[in-house]
């Protein structure tokens, strides 16, 4: 989108993040974490770091897709993989890993990981 760019038409930095949290927020509804689910239990999936790397510029027109898988996974904590490809040319211009926590709040406790994640995800008791 033209508010994506600044005055060359090149994507700005701060919008991959956009992309990114849209595309984890997709992951999270495919892993089974629905937002109804997390209303009900106060387990929220936090980000608590973000590594990005970005590689070639996107520009204005450029149409783009944002892949995002599960890395890995331990105690209460999961690392998800990105990538920000441009399909007309295979390129691959963003690529970033998060380390997300689930916290129960108002506490700010983290909790462990259901059984069966990534695979399966209810925090339902």
């Amino acid at each position: 989108m033209y508010f994506d760019t600044d005055a060359s038409g090149v994507v700005h930095n701060i919008a991959y993040l956009r992309f990114i949290e849209s595309t984890r927020t997709l992951l999270a509804l495919r892993l089974g974490m629905s937002f109804q689910e997390i209303a009900k239990t106060n387990i929220h999936p936090v980000v608590v770091r973000t590594e990005i790397d970005y590689r070639k510029p996107a520009l204005l027109g450029d149409i783009l897709v944002v892949s995002a898988q599960v890395a890995k996974f331990s105690g209460a904590r999961f690392w998800i993989d990105l990538q920000v490809l441009r399909p007309t040319d295979s390129c691959l211009l963003v690529s970033c890993r998060q380390a997300l926590a689930l916290i129960r709040m108002p506490e700010g406790r983290p909790v462990r990981l259901p059984s069966g994640f990534p695979n399966s995800f209810s925090l339902a008791s």
